[in-house]
């Protein structure tokens, strides 16, 4: 099978879509060069730089019959249009009756790992999580990302999708017959017995890795990939605890209010999946502070796979060794 990276399977998906629906069009600050010239400057539209602007635009042109898609480029420019998005998308289809749909797709990049500093290093997709009213994503491997995007522009409702910085020029499979993935349904990319891992993004890649050592040890490790926050998949989650009775989380943003916390709540809250807990939750997450420019604090603030695998030993703590009866 070939190979993408995580960002030409992204625009791959869109390509596809724009030429499947022409009431598709897309707005960026920096538009995608392939698209523009395929599309023209008709449906690729090159804005100023004013995201309150496009991101309200959007709702607009959503509600008169079109499908546009936003490009924020980094989530930290959708801040200013935040107005737009609390009390416009997340809610208008609601505030209508349900007389109109809203089909927008905003994209924003996500997360570290390539020294943009605390601005633009940023992981704050919990804060939308808050929303009722939108969908959202984060992806982890170029199929993934393709397609979720492909079923993200489809939906009929406001979806964001998030996007790893540190995965832009990875590699991986994708199929060149169409697909698509649904939202809302995680993958488990290693089936384990000993403890579950629940990883985001790149850190599901380290996730794997940690797998990939510790079974050298006889430790056998699951590892889950939400791929949808919002609506989240409680039950490959709780499936996955009950299975293993440990759990361990992997997000790349600090944990306070954050992802993690409300994984931990999905399983804790279910009785069948508390029971089985054998120890405590472990979370393993940024440091809650801003994100560095210089690479080795950077590196000290993010988990890895070696934070990962000390969670794993942790909650392995009094565990009967693997060859024991």
């Amino acid at each position: 099978m070939r190979e993408l990276t995580y960002n030409e399977a992204a625009v791959e998906a869109v390509a596809e879509e724009m030429r499947r629906d022409p009431k598709i069009f897309y707005m960026s600050t920096d538009p995608i060069g392939p698209l523009l010239r395929e599309f023209g400057e008709q449906r690729v539209r090159a804005t100023p730089i004013a995201e309150a602007a496009l991101t309200g635009m959007a709702i607009g042109a959503a509600g008169s019959g079109f499908r546009p898609i936003v490009d924020w480029r980094q989530v930290t420019f959708c801040f200013v249009a935040m107005d737009q998005i609390v009390n416009q998308a997340s809610k208008i289809h609601y505030m209508f009756g349900g007389q109109v749909s809203f089909p927008v797709l905003y994209r924003a990049a996500v997360g570290g790992g390539t020294q943009l500093a605390a601005q633009h290093s940023q992981s704050p997709y919990s804060m939308f999580m808050n929303l009722a009213g939108l969908k959202m994503f984060l992806p982890s491997t170029p199929y993934d990302i393709k397609g979720m995007l492909k079923t993200a522009i489809r939906d009929n409702n406001p979806v964001i999708s998030f996007e790893a910085n540190r995965l832009m020029a990875r590699k991986g499979p994708v199929p060149e017959e169409e697909y698509t993935i649904p939202l809302g349904k995680a993958d488990v990319k290693r089936e384990g017995s000993d403890v579950t891992v629940v990883a985001l993004a790149w850190l599901v890649h380290e996730a794997l890795a940690a797998a990939e050592e510790l079974a050298q040890e006889g430790i056998s490790v699951e590892v889950v990939d939400p791929r949808t926050l919002v609506p989240l998949d409680h039950e490959t989650i709780r499936n996955s605890v009950q299975k293993t009775g440990r759990l361990v989380i992997a997000d790349e943003a600090g944990p306070t209010a954050g992802f993690s916390a409300e994984v931990a709540a999905v399983v804790t809250e279910d009785a069948a999946s508390f029971m089985r807990l054998k120890t405590p939750v472990k979370r393993v997450c940024a440091v809650q502070v801003p994100i560095p420019y210089s690479p080795v604090l950077e590196d000290h603030v993010f988990p890895d796979r070696k934070r990962i695998s000390a969670g794993i030993r942790e909650v392995l703590q009094g565990r009967e060794p693997a060859d024991a009866a």
